[in-house]
């Protein structure tokens, strides 16, 4: 059987594409988050933060219809959308990049919640007492400090994105090219019977992850 590496290499570029683009989206909205959380003492804190879980635990494929009733063309944001760019964000690539967003949110949130979490209050108190201002502290003294849970929490997420299937499925769908990542283009190909595209992608988005969740360990033990 001749291979043909364009049709191999295409949904690789597009899923490394959508998870490193989601990957910096949901880290930067996670540190943000999560500082304000770490903060902030409000009622209904403990719902807000199972809120940020939630992904986490429910099926992709809930997550992918919610995503399509919120953006969809019948829906107002999906409307909003569409009348300013001209097109539906339904069944793109940036589709895939929401859809990475939401499903990878929960572990850079929790992985920063605990970063912050770590570190010395006595450190952050000290700038405080100096004069200092939290967007200043936050910048200058927390930050810093917990810079390797944010190289983890981008790695973890962009992990998490390579694997992303049913809810991008649901609002990406699968077109060759466009919107077909590494998972979806396994799922045809095992449809149509073609293993060895099959394996060859399962191997390809196996050796990616093995390598990032290699270097997240790495990166604890050094």
């Amino acid at each position: 059987m001749d291979i043909d590496f364009v049709q191999i290499w295409s949904p690789i570029r597009l899923s490394l594409q959508v998870a490193a683009i989601s990957s910096v989206l949901s880290t930067c909205a996670g540190i943000f988050i999560a500082w304000c959380m770490s903060i902030s003492r409000f009622p209904g804190k403990v719902i807000a933060e199972t809120l940020f879980m939630l992904p986490l635990v429910l099926p992709p494929t809930v997550i992918g219809f919610l995503l399509l009733v919120f953006l969809g063309r019948n829906s107002w944001v999906g409307q909003v959308i569409e009348s300013i760019f001209s097109t539906s964000i339904i069944f793109s690539w940036g589709a895939a990049v929401i859809a990475s967003i939401v499903v990878s949110f929960p572990l850079v949130y929790q992985t920063m919640k605990n970063g912050f979490a770590a570190i010395d209050t006595n450190l952050m108190d000290a700038a405080r007492s100096s004069g200092a201002s939290e967007w200043q502290v936050f910048r200058y003294v927390t930050l810093p400090i917990a810079l390797p849970s944010v190289m983890t929490a981008y790695i973890l997420s962009f992990a998490r994105s390579l694997g992303e299937f049913g809810a991008t499925l649901m609002i990406a769908g699968n077109i060759p090219g466009k919107t077909q990542t590494v998972p979806t283009a396994i799922f045809v190909a095992v449809e149509s019977g073609n293993m060895t595209m099959a394996w060859l992608w399962t191997i390809s988005i196996i050796l990616i992850s093995f390598l990032l969740l290699l270097l997240t360990r790495m990166k604890k033990t050094s």
